[in-house]
């Protein structure tokens, strides 16, 4: 078995498909992948080489590549002959998963825009925070959305159209629909004449906020456009490292991907709807995620690959209903966004045979991927998230900043082509995220001598028990073994003596049922006593998520302790 360095030596040598350069990024000397699309615009030309193949489908919606292209250039040439949009300004995108976000998406940036993708859960105050806040120009939203801004519209400075308005849209919109018109023949399209840059801005991706206000993270084309090429050599550095060639690993496969999570996540739009149109592969959506409809779709439309955060494929696997349905199509399940439990792994194993699964980890700040872990990676570190990709840089440091020795933990801090620009009319949080380069991440990790980066938790939701550290994942990990839970969360419960108590919040599976003194007694000899949770609370519904399938603790922690 050839080392992770031998690897990336072998994949990245000059004329490899991942051949790195070295450029100079904000005043930092950079890894770059020497293949990688330029860019958003670039990602579009080539996605209609892809022609009739069906790259969205939505319900018996199915939109090939030359129309998807066909419909974003209109749009394109739209933003900036009807309603004049300059190269900068920003277009915002306020909707579900249809067709219409990608064709949006792509379509603004290709006329050179910024695009704004806000989150579709958000108030209507929320909503409006993001449009005042970005600056937005114009925005395009579903007809929910578009309602739901109904009372603050009049008094931004926007246009509005709003796509699947299903009647005539709200008072102050125009239907997109209409404004595009008939794009006429796929093979007539054409995108605007503009040049663009790796490092012009290319999107503002909002924080999810879990810890405040949420701030926009300003991506540049190059951030974006690296991102499908560090996921293709995440996942065949394993095969690679198993003693596979790389021609014969990277020759193009079909990808049909259940799309779990929204596009305006960055798993969503940057490792998905990115990846997918630049390699050609089909993304089946979801108006919202049900695990019954998912087994369906990946029934029908022959899914290759579905993922998520971990929860969704344990939803999946775990669902009483699977084996009703054929899944012989699913060569991968991979997920990232939140710890997994190792047990996940083994529930792969014996719901799909063959099937090695993989997780990586990034933040909106890192433009989604910087470490990967599949195949025989993941085998071999289940609990891990992987190395780092060729062009990234991982550290972690202790709170004064300096490096800490391989096993210990502290903050994790990222280099790379990925890092975003910075945050959005924020400069002094930028300068505060962002150093010389590393973007300071906030997750406690540690590294081992193969350097596989090891998630141990959120700094800020790390216990701290009589003075003993206590990571949440760690037990979650634990809890996630009982055979009778579904899902579960840990929190801090104040102590007048130790601080913090740990407390749980478990949802048990359907039909199944357990006591907290059952679930401390399991407990007892996985992890130490002082982590055990001497609070437990038990719920019938599912535990509030944001949009990326985080666990919201802090929602979590007000209803219960206040």
């Amino acid at each position: 078995m050839r080392s992770i360095a031998e690897v990336r030596a072998a994949m990245t040598a000059p004329g490899q498909l991942f051949e790195m350069d070295e450029v100079e990024i904000r005043g930092v000397r950079t890894r770059v992948w020497k293949n990688a699309p330029p860019t958003l615009r670039d990602v579009l030309e080539i996605s209609r080489l892809h022609g009739d193949a069906p790259f969205l489908v939505y319900e018996d919606d199915r939109l090939s590549f030359a129309e998807h292209y066909a419909e974003a250039a209109a749009f394109a040439r739209l933003l900036i002959g009807r309603y004049g949009v300059r190269k900068g300004d920003r277009v915002a995108i306020a909707m579900r998963n249809y067709p219409e976000w990608s064709v949006a998406f792509f379509g603004a940036a290709a006329a050179g825009a910024v695009v704004v993708p806000l989150n579709a859960w958000w108030s209507a105050g929320e909503l409006e925070y993001g449009l005042r806040d970005s600056g937005a120009a114009v925005l395009v939203a579903d007809r929910q959305r578009a309602e739901r801004l109904a009372g603050v519209l009049p008094s931004l400075d926007l246009a509005a159209l709003v796509v699947r308005a299903d009647g005539p849209p709200p008072p102050g919109t125009e239907a997109f629909e209409d404004v595009l018109g008939d794009t006429g023949d796929p093979a007539a399209a054409s995108l605007p004449d503009l040049a663009l840059d790796p490092e012009d801005e290319a999107t503002i991706f909002y924080t999810s906020g879990t810890t405040g206000r949420s701030k926009g993270a300003l991506g540049t084309h190059r951030n974006i456009t690296t991102n499908p090429v560090s996921l293709a050599y995440g996942m065949l550095s394993a095969g690679v490292r198993a003693g596979g060639e790389l021609e014969e690993l990277s020759r193009p496969q079909r990808r049909v991907t259940l799309l779990s999570v929204p596009f305006f996540h960055a798993t969503g739009c940057h490792s998905v709807l990115v990846s997918s149109a630049l390699q050609g592969g089909t993304v089946v959506l979801m108006y919202k995620w049900d695990v019954d409809k998912a087994l369906r779709l990946i029934e029908r439309e022959r899914v290759t690959g579905f993922g998520g955060v971990p929860t969704m494929a344990w939803q999946v696997l775990t669902s009483p209903d699977f084996d009703k349905y054929d899944t012989s199509s699913l060569t991968s399940v991979s997920y990232g966004g939140a710890p997994a439990p190792p047990t996940l792994v083994d529930k792969i194993k014996n719901r799909l045979p063959q099937r090695v699964p993989g997780n990586g980890y990034g933040l909106t700040e890192t433009s989604s991927v910087t470490t990967y872990n599949a195949g025989v990676n993941y085998l071999e570190h289940p609990d891990s998230v992987g190395p780092p990709v060729a062009v990234c840089d991982v550290k972690v440091v202790d709170p004064a900043g300096d490096e800490l020795p391989t096993g210990e933990v502290g903050e994790l801090l990222i280099k790379g082509p990925n890092v975003i620009k910075g945050y959005w009319n924020k400069p002094e949080a930028t300068a505060q995220a962002i150093v010389d380069g590393w973007f300071h991440s906030g997750d406690l990790a540690r590294l081992d001598a193969d350097g596989f980066v090891y998630i141990v938790d959120r700094a800020k939701d790390m216990l701290i028990r009589g003075g003993e550290n206590i990571y949440c994942a760690e037990v979650e990990a634990a809890l996630y073994e009982h055979p009778a839970v579904a899902d579960c969360g840990v929190i801090g419960v104040p102590h007048e003596v130790l601080g913090e108590e740990v407390g749980a919040v478990v949802r048990l599976r359907p039909g199944a049922s357990a006591t907290a003194a059952e679930l401390q007694e399991f407990l007892a000899d996985r992890i130490a006593a002082f982590k055990i949770p001497a609070h437990v609370w038990f719920r019938a519904d599912e535990l509030p998520r944001n949009p990326g399938g985080k666990l919201l603790k802090t929602r979590l922690r007000a209803e219960l302790i206040g």
